[in-house]
């Protein structure tokens, strides 16, 4: 595996219309982290950045109903959102908004290059509206039955039955979701981006990632180039970015629309981390030229905006579509290296849920249990490739005799051990065959675990260092070294050397799924400094929402790059003195499931 590579980590961004749920999270969050830490733990350069996505007319709905400005609203859910990944341990080198100021200039200076280069144009269209109040009703806020798969249920924007693009005028007896009405239909001129003008570069790029992407990506990507369609830009709405071309700028009731300028986000994002640390230009290591890739995580619902959508504007914004174009403001921009999706996560048999209560926040379970047991669930049996179902009793389980009963039980045995019988870690003897074969077994995973992770196969990375634990369990209870502390404590200590190297080696491997327990085992072991860093949350400083004046907004950064971890088996310390060890885990009472289900049951109702 080559290192020193720029590699972009692109997180899908968290809608501010409420607090995120571990659905959420395991989709954008938990896989991206793990990539990056991974990735960092290689010696490569990586860039994770995302933000809150603050536009659109169902933050103005929500607004509205709470009594309180679409700012008010984004501002309270931003600062919540980042508190919550901060406190799962997702290590972002920044995590803003896209209500910043310098989001706007990105956005609108893409839209005037896509617009010069003959790839946005106008067009007038039929919006929906709401016949009692007379507002614009946003796409997402209808419903009706899908006109391709007959699904009931299918949203004014998308299928999620059948992955389709729609417009709200597509669907069958469409409704409010707002209040149930039927909308009315009216003409309203908007720009359009030129997919169709993109088809034969995209199918030409997506047909290059056979055999690199996750198979379900890339065939519902072909699959949706065959019959791309003009797509609207903007919306008859009054909160978003303003459309920056002479005689649209002043229009007050129309907006970039949310989606476009979303996915944009993950450049001005780069751009805005590149002013915080003083090097202005240097976002262009990630963005340009053939030295660096670029990863983009989100759930399924989004993988027509990454795999189609994004890689269109950037082709467009660099003169790469059927009209070619000038290069504009930013430079020729690469498109993704890879669009890493995962599927739905579903609880105890249901679709999460928010207004029917079928749910559970970050913070909500945060308060109750650890953010590494979180993380290791969803790596461990999470939406990696299927739909996946959340069980209370297989979170428990997974809890007790996997995190608990293998890895902490590993952890505080051997350092237990070490440290009442000798202090310190101990100098190995001579070696006999089984040390040799185990150690061999545990340098060894390195490469194994390194190549899933390099191909975001996280759940069989995990699978393989979990074995070595196994492994590592199973030598020590084999060995027994407890028995030969009279009988020939010198072989006792190499025994005890080899646990606490196999403990070293592990922790290494669990460092991208388990960065907070890493750091205990890290610190148990002797060891000074910091391990692997954790993100904290800082100030930004920019105008928000396009006011004039600059104000502070959490972000979440932090100190990845000089830590002490690397990916690699690193020689234990002889002579570092040892403490008793506490538990890395705590285990969980079974009567735990009957009390979230309980709990869940009361939210639901």
């Amino acid at each position: 595996m080559s290192s020193n590579r720029h590699i972009l980590t692109a997180v899908a961004w968290p809608y501010t219309n409420g607090p995120r749920h571990i659905g959420h999270v395991s989709g954008f969050g938990v896989p991206s982290d793990v990539f990056s830490r991974f990735q960092r733990m290689s010696g490569n350069s990586v860039l994770m950045v995302s933000g809150t996505d603050e536009h659109g007319t169902p933050i103005q709905v929500l607004a509205d109903q709470e009594g309180v400005s679409a700012r008010e609203l984004a501002d309270r859910y931003n600062r919540i959102i980042a508190e919550d990944l901060v406190a799962l341990g997702l290590s972002y080198d920044l995590f803003t908004r896209t209500t910043t100021g310098n989001h706007y200039s990105v956005v609108q200076k893409l839209f005037t290059t896509l617009y010069e280069n003959g790839y946005v144009f106008t067009r007038t269209t039929k919006g929906a509206i709401s016949p009692s109040t007379g507002r614009t009703l946003p796409d997402r806020y209808i419903e009706g039955v899908c006109p391709i798969c007959g699904f009931d249920g299918a949203r004014g924007d998308q299928c999620d039955n059948c992955g389709n693009q729609l417009d709200p005028i597509d669907l069958l007896s469409p409704r409010s979701r707002i209040n149930g009405e039927t909308p009315e239909f009216v003409d309203t001129e908007h720009f359009m981006l030129d997919l169709p003008a993109f088809a034969d570069v995209l199918t030409e790029w997506l047909k290059g990632k056979e055999g690199e992407w996750r198979p379900n990506v890339l065939k519902f990507s072909l699959n949706l180039v065959e019959d791309l369609q003009p797509r609207a830009v903007t919306r008859d709405l009054t909160w978003g970015v303003p459309i920056p071309l002479d005689g649209w700028s002043d229009n007050a009731a129309k907006r970039v629309y949310v989606w476009f300028d979303a996915v944009i986000g993950y450049l001005s994002a780069s751009i805005e981390w590149a002013q915080r640390v003083g090097e202005p230009e240097a976002w262009r290591r990630w963005w340009q030229g053939e030295d660096n890739e670029s990863f983009y995580f989100m759930g399924k619902d989004n993988i027509v905006f990454h795999s189609v959508i994004w890689p269109s504007i950037l082709l467009g914004a660099s003169g790469r579509g059927d009209q070619g174009g000038e290069v504009g403001p930013f430079g020729e921009l690469n498109v993704p290296t890879e669009v890493v999706s995962s599927e739905f996560l579903t609880m105890e048999g249901q679709k999460f849920s928010s207004s029917r209560r079928v749910v559970i926040y970050v913070r909500d379970f945060l308060e109750r249990y650890s953010a590494d047991a979180l993380r290791y669930y969803i790596m461990a049996a999470g939406p990696e490739n299927q739909d996946t179902d959340f069980t209370w009793a297989e979170f428990v389980r997974r809890n007790n005799d996997e995190l608990v009963a293998a890895w902490g039980n590993l952890v505080n045995r051997s350092v237990s051990m070490a440290a009442k019988n000798l202090g310190e870690i101990p100098a190995a003897g001579e070696l006999d065959d089984e040390d040799r074969r185990v150690l061999a077994t545990s340098r060894e995973a390195f490469a194994t675990v390194g190549a899933r992770l390099e191909r975001s196969q996280f759940k069989a990375g995990l699978q393989e260092a979990m074995r070595t634990v196994a492994e590592a369990n199973k030598y020590i209870s084999d060995q027994a070294p407890w028995a030969l502390k009279k009988t020939d404590p010198e072989r006792m200590a190499t025994v005890l050397h080899v646990a606490l190297q196999l403990v070293s080696d592990a922790n290494t491997l669990l460092t991208p799924f388990l960065p907070e327990s890493a750091n205990k085992v890290y610190a148990m072991l002797g060891g000074t400094g910091t391990w692997t860093g954790m993100p904290r949350i800082e100030s930004g400083h920019d105008t928000i929402g396009g006011s004039e004046e600059k104000v502070d907004y959490p972000v979440i950064t932090g100190d990845y790059a000089d830590n002490a971890a690397r990916w690699e088996s690193v020689p234990i310390a002889v002579g570092t003195p040892l403490s008793r060890p506490t538990p890395l885990f705590t285990k969980l009472d079974p009567s735990v499931v009957d009390e979230e289900l309980a709990r869940l049951a009361g939210d639901a109702e």
